[in-house]
């Protein structure tokens, strides 16, 4: 992937984390299929508070913060070092998915001054897959360099993501293409069938180059205990569950190259919570490892709403 500047190859690169972030989000749930009734994780229809509680019920809401890492860089890359953290908080609200990213990172090159960047990136997305609005800002040691707001909506003979920020930014969805929990529905129903093998096509909002294709290769399961260390900051008994390796590839869909954009490695927990990552970029591989989590506390997902009286 060639670059004009330091500041896109930066803003590339925490695209691609947010667009990581997604992609966990898609496959953190696959495996909770393997022991619940299909009906619980099914597509939630609008209003449809049950439902919607069903799958939280499977999953665990939580905030997370983990330490980014630089841990090898290729021949020919000018990036001496990378260390930053990302904080992560997922939940449902009364009518949809919300999501918050936060990241701060440094950089240091080995012939140009360093640099600090620091991202936010926030999401909704409905319960019925249907609608979905994103935020992002970005900024360069201070300074504003990136905004993007817009949202996008998906029916069954595809649909549209319009940018309110930049201007003019549109992308045409195809047939079949998929927002972030969406795309864990579908990826649900590939586990209970026992595939190993998903390819979907999803967009999240993330930066300005449209959906991406993921395949996804579903792994053995792992002893994610023996890889963290206990502390106050991490509460255990979302760790303490069953885990699996995954191995995902990512690809730009507006770019026709055969490569992948870029490759990570995982391991992900039945509940939702991811407790370690790689990320290999063609020229740099950074970790991110887990260093705080907690569960959030989901209130009355009616939200006022009338319930049914039954006699």
């Amino acid at each position: 992937m060639p670059y004009d500047n330091e500041t896109e190859q930066i803003g590339y690169f925490t695209m691609r984390l947010y667009k990581t972030l997604f992609a966990l989000i898609a496959i953190a749930v696959i495996t909770t299929t393997m022991t619940q009734d299909a009906h619980a994780v099914a597509r939630i229809d609008k209003g449809d508070v049950k439902n919607a509680q069903s799958t939280i019920d499977l999953l665990a809401p939580h905030k997370a913060l983990y330490d980014i890492n630089l841990v090898a860089t290729r021949s020919g890359s000018q990036i001496i070092n990378i260390k930053g953290q990302m904080f992560y908080e997922w939940k449902p609200t009364c009518e949809a998915w919300v999501t918050d990213h936060r990241f701060t990172l440094s950089y240091e090159y080995a012939d140009s001054p360093g640099m600090k960047i620091s991202s936010d990136f926030s999401t909704y997305e409905t319960f019925d897959g249907e609608n979905f609005n994103f935020s992002a800002r970005r900024n360069r040691d201070n300074t504003l360099y990136q905004e993007l707001r817009g949202q996008a909506n998906l029916a069954d003979k595809g649909g549209k993501a319009v940018f309110t920020m930049p201007d003019e930014l549109n992308f045409e969805l195809n047939k079949g293409a998929l927002f972030p929990m969406s795309h864990t529905v579908e990826m649900i129903k590939k586990a209970k069938s026992k595939e190993k093998f998903f390819q979907a096509t999803v967009f999240d909002g993330s930066d300005d180059e449209g959906p991406v294709e993921i395949n996804t290769f579903i792994g053995a399961s792992t002893n994610a205990m023996k890889m963290i260390e206990g502390g106050d900051e991490i509460e255990m008994s979302l760790i303490n569950t069953p885990a699996w390796k995954v191995r995902m590839a990512v690809f730009p869909k507006m770019d026709p190259r055969a490569e992948s954009d870029y490759e990570m490695s995982m391991v992900f927990h039945e509940n939702g919570v991811i407790s370690d990552m790689l990320v290999e970029y063609d020229d740099f591989s950074v970790s991110q490892k887990l260093v705080a989590l907690e569960k959030v506390v989901v209130g009355d997902l009616s939200c006022g709403k009338k319930k049914d009286i039954k006699n």
